[in-house]
């Protein structure tokens, strides 16, 4: 019953999630063109803040808890487990403040309106999955960046999302490139609990009514060895992953 009543609202859901994704598109440009970078980065904090507001349409509520206090003076490698799409507005919003980018899949950087386009000019980075040389450029690029502005590189080890919520195995590549090219970022690793039963029926309807939690880890030194603090990341992020229980 709950997936047939579910149809009627994820067609409102995906009206509005359009709309967004239209309305903002020319913003940044003009954002972007006209007045830079900084004005840039607060048309997207304020596109992820409405597409959050639009999958509240779907009975989503967010919960995002940081009891500590982040520097804003230092790069930082955010680390997380990866759910859904979902898993994104909550961590561009909550962590606007330390300008996050992403390392995406190439797909995401052509045909999707605001998301592509920010992807492509806002300093995150687009791999291809199956050439690992670009892959490790790309990554080694955004590290040096992050080094270099103090901005923040947010990177989901498992590599794909999880459909049920179980934590994946981490590809620890990526993450290991980031930490060598950083090496004055701070860590923070986040555990994301319950994006995946937005996608419960798959694409199409939506599930309703999930309570979608990020919770903030004590963050870590880029100290040590790499393989020793990989394992201690995917721990700490690991602890914190219930939804599947």
């Amino acid at each position: 019953m709950l997936k047939i009543f579910s149809y009627p609202i994820s067609f409102i859901f995906f009206l509005a999630f359009g709309l967004t994704l239209a309305f903002f598109h020319p913003i940044q440009w003009i954002c972007l063109t006209v007045f830079g970078h900084k004005a840039h980065n607060l048309s997207v904090s304020l596109l992820n803040w409405t597409l959050m507001r639009c999958t509240n349409i779907l009975g989503a509520r967010y919960s995002f808890n940081n009891p500590h206090k982040i520097p804003k003076d230092r790069p930082l490698i955010i680390v997380t487990n990866h759910q859904s799409m979902y898993d994104i507005s909550p961590i561009v919003w909550h962590m606007r403040k330390h300008q996050p980018k992403f390392v995406s899949k190439k797909e995401l950087g052509k045909g999707i309106p605001s998301v592509s386009y920010n992807l492509r000019n806002n300093g995150s980075v687009l791999i291809d999955r199956n050439d690992n040389k670009q892959a490790i450029s790309e990554i080694m690029k955004l590290g040096k960046a992050i080094e270099k502005n103090n901005w923040s590189a947010v990177i989901f080890p498992e590599g794909t999302r999880s459909r049920t919520g179980h934590p994946k195995k981490f590809q620890p590549t990526g993450l290991k490139i980031l930490l060598k090219n950083a090496p004055s970022a701070l860590i923070v690793p986040i555990s994301i609990n319950n994006s995946w039963k937005m996608l419960r029926y798959g694409k199409f309807p939506m599930g309703l009514g999930a309570y979608i939690t990020h919770d903030v880890h004590t963050p870590i030194e880029n100290k040590g060895n790499l393989d020793d603090l990989v394992t201690m990341i995917e721990k700490q992020i690991t602890s914190g992953i219930t939804s599947f229980k």
